[in-house]
């Protein structure tokens, strides 16, 4: 049964000429224009890619700095003990973990964006990792969101300029924010560009042949625009 669409989208998806993969730099143009929802929408890149999420060496994760933000306040969680409470509470954490948070979490709450916690608690809150886990929430060393108490401060303050987490999802497709409507169409670029350097960056060895096979940016109520593949993946931060 095919989706009804409603006349705003409708319109939006009539400045998109079908059939045409967009140079980077007018799908952002367009993307922008396709934006007509009464609020800042979110602008998404979205990638089909040549990996298989079955096997465990062609797995794509990782995080990167947007260089203009992802356009809203990030809130950040912090798990740790002793005196890195006090650090992380001087270096601007939102929320501080304690039992009462921690219950709250294993109740379904988890409005905060970003986790990042000390090792030595990471024993102590592995049980939240199915709370946590399928929201992207969880710290893990491998995303930069387990530092030592030292770190803490660099870590919340990289989080709160921007730092996105991307992977591959079970359908082999990647999804990354790069930024809001509102944004110039140099910051989206500069973003965009971030999040693809990246992601080029982080092919896995198991992955044969064409990594990247389409690449799509659209805002959060709007309708896809096919970018060029070639010229998506060779965007390279300088």
């Amino acid at each position: 049964m095919a989706t009804k669409r409603g006349k705003r989208y409708k319109e939006a998806e009539s400045l998109i000429e079908q059939g045409r993969n967009y140079a980077p730099d007018d799908a952002v143009a367009l993307v922008k224009q396709t934006a007509t929802a009464k609020f800042d929408e979110t602008v998404e890149v979205h990638l089909r890619t040549g990996a298989d999420p079955r096997h465990a060496d062609q797995m794509v994760r990782g995080v990167t700095q947007l260089p203009h933000g992802v356009g809203k306040p990030i809130r950040v969680m912090v798990f740790t003990s002793g005196e890195a409470v006090s650090i992380a509470d001087g270096a601007g954490a939102d929320y501080i973990a304690d039992d009462e948070i921690i219950k709250n979490i294993e109740g379904g709450w988890s409005d905060f964006d970003v986790s990042i916690a000390t090792p030595e608690v990471m024993g102590r809150i592995g049980r939240l990792g199915r709370h946590l886990g399928r929201k992207g929430l969880m710290p893990n060393p491998r995303t930069g969101t387990v530092v030592q108490a030292e770190d803490l401060p660099r870590a919340i303050a990289d989080a709160k300029k921007g730092r996105v987490e991307y992977r591959l999802d079970r359908t082999a497709l990647i999804h990354a924010p790069i930024g809001k409507a509102s944004f110039e169409e140099e910051q989206l670029m500069d973003n965009l560009t971030a999040v693809m350097d990246a992601i080029v960056r982080a092919r896995p060895s198991g992955v044969k042949g064409q990594f990247i096979r389409s690449a799509y940016l659209t805002t959060t109520m709007g309708p896809g625009i096919e970018m060029d593949v070639v010229g998506a993946t060779a965007l390279k931060v300088e």
